[in-house]
C-alpha cells in the first residue's frame, strides 16, 4: 500500500488544514495509507486527525529548523509522496527531499497569494520569497496552485511559466443537512420583520475588507434588510463602530463564531464576499450548495474562477462599494434558481480534487 505524507506547520483550524484532512480521507477511501507530518502537534484539529490518521510531530517551532527534522523522517518513513502545502514549507519539503536521498515524489500546493500576503514585509523578505519559491517550485515534482490566478502570482514569484503548474480546485465537501432546531436558532438570531437577508463567513480581519459590505449595506434601498457577519476577528470592534456611525447598527447582526455556518447559508437571502484578495474562496462553493445565491468582488484570484466570470453569480470591482450595493440589490430582486448553484457547487467535490492530486503523483 502506497504511503502519502502530508505536511503542514500544525493542526490549526484553517482553511488549509482541512482541505488537507478532506483530501486525507478521499485518498484512504481510494486504497492509500496517510500520515501527518507536522512541525508542531498543536491546533483545533489534532484529535479529530489523530482518530483517523498518524501524526508525526516534528517538534521544530520554526521553518527554519524543520529541515533537519524533516530530512531525518523522509530517510525514517520512506513515504512514497509528500504533499507540502503553504510557504515557506513549499520550498522546504523539495529541498529536504533531495538532501534526504529518498526517492518519492514531492508535489507542493500554495493556498493563498503570497505577494499579496507579504506585500508589507520590506524588500529583503520579498527578495527571500521569490529566491525560495524560484528554487523550491523547480525542485518540486509538481507545483499546484488552486486557483488560475494564485498560478498566475506564483509564477510571477518564482520566474517559472504558467504552464509548469498545475490548477487544482479546492475540494468542498457537501455538510451535512441542518437538523430543525440549528436552523430555528439561525432563524432566530436574525430577528423578526426582515424582507431580506444578507449573510457574509469569515473571519473579521483586513483582507476581507468588511467595512466594505457594511458601507454597501448601508446604501440599499430597502430599510427592512438584515446583513448578519457569520465569524469573529480583530477587525470586529471597527466595524460595529462603522455600522453605527452609518446608521445600520440596527439591522447589522453579529452573529460570532460557528463552526458550521450552514444554517446561516440556507436561512439567507443571500452570500457576499467582500474580500481585497483571496486563494479559492471556499465559502462561495459552501453558500452555492444550500442554493443561496452569491455576490463577490471580482478579487484575486478564486471568485471569478467559482462563479465562471458571473454566470453563477454576480461580480463587482474590488473596494467599489456603489458597485456592491447595486449588485446586492439586483440579486435580492432577481436571484439566481438554487438547483442551478447547487450544480455548480457538485463540481467541487473531494473525490474529483483527490482524483487530481493522485494523477500528478501517478499513484492513481
Amino acid at each position: 500500500m502506497s504511503k502519502i505524507s502530508i505536511l503542514l506547520p500544525d493542526l490549526r483550524g484553517g482553511g488549509v488544514e482541512r482541505i488537507r484532512l478532506v483530501l486525507a480521507h478521499e485518498f484512504v477511501k481510494m486504497g492509500f495509507k496517510v500520515e501527518f507530518v507536522v512541525m508542531q502537534a498543536r491546533g483545533e484539529l489534532l484529535d479529530e486527525t489523530r482518530k483517523a490518521f498518524s501524526v508525526v510531530d516534528l517538534s521544530t517551532p520554526r521553518a527554519r529548523s524543520a529541515m533537519v527534522a524533516l530530512i531525518r523522517y523522509l530517510r525514517e518513513r520512506r513515504p512514497d509522496a509528500l504533499l507540502g502545502a503553504m510557504w515557506p514549507l513549499t520550498t522546504i519539503a523539495p529541498l529536504a527531499a533531495r538532501i534526504s536521498g529518498h526517492s518519492c515524489k514531492v508535489l507542493v500546493s500554495e493556498h493563498g497569494m503570497l505577494s499579496a500576503q507579504y506585500r508589507d514585509y520590506g524588500t529583503f523578505h520579498r527578495a527571500m520569497l521569490r529566491l525560495s519559491t524560484a528554487v523550491g517550485y523547480r525542485l518540486a515534482d509538481v507545483s499546484v496552485g488552486v486557483s488560475s490566478g494564485l498560478v498566475r502570482d506564483m509564477s510571477n514569484l518564482s520566474s517559472m511559466k504558467p504552464n509548469d503548474f498545475h490548477v487544482i480546485f479546492n475540494p468542498v465537501p457537501p455538510r451535512p443537512e441542518p437538523n430543525i432546531e440549528k436552523l430555528a436558532a439561525a432563524d432566530a438570531l436574525w430577528g423578526p420583520n426582515s424582507s431580506a437577508r444578507v449573510v457574509t463567513v469569515g473571519t473579521m480581519k483586513a483582507v476581507k475588507n468588511h467595512p466594505l459590505l457594511v458601507k454597501a449595506f448601508a446604501l440599499l434601498n430597502h430599510l427592512d434588510v438584515r446583513l448578519m457577519f457569520v465569524g469573529d476577528g480583530t477587525g470586529r470592534n471597527e466595524l460595529e463602530l462603522l455600522a453605527h456611525k452609518l446608521g445600520v447598527a440596527d439591522r447589522v447582526i453579529f452573529a460570532g463564531f460557528h463552526a458550521d455556518p450552514t444554517p446561516f447559508y440556507r436561512t439567507a437571502d443571500l452570500f457576499v464576499l467582500s474580500s481585497n484578495y483571496e486563494g479559492f474562496g471556499n465559502v462561495i462553493v459552501e453558500a452555492l450548495a444550500c442554493g443561496t445565491p452569491v455576490v463577490s468582488t471580482d478579487c484575486p484570484a478564486g471568485p471569478g474562477e467559482i462563479l465562471a466570470g458571473g454566470k453563477y453569480g454576480r461580480l463587482v470591482p474590488v473596494g467599489d462599494d456603489v458597485a456592491l450595493a447595486q449588485a446586492i440589490q439586483a440579486s435580492l430582486e432577481d436571484p439566481l434558481p438554487p438547483d442551478y448553484l447547487k450544480a455548480r457547487a457538485a463540481e467541487f467535490q473531494p473525490a474529483k480534487a483527490a482524483k487530481a492530486y493522485l494523477d500528478l503523483l501517478r499513484l492513481s
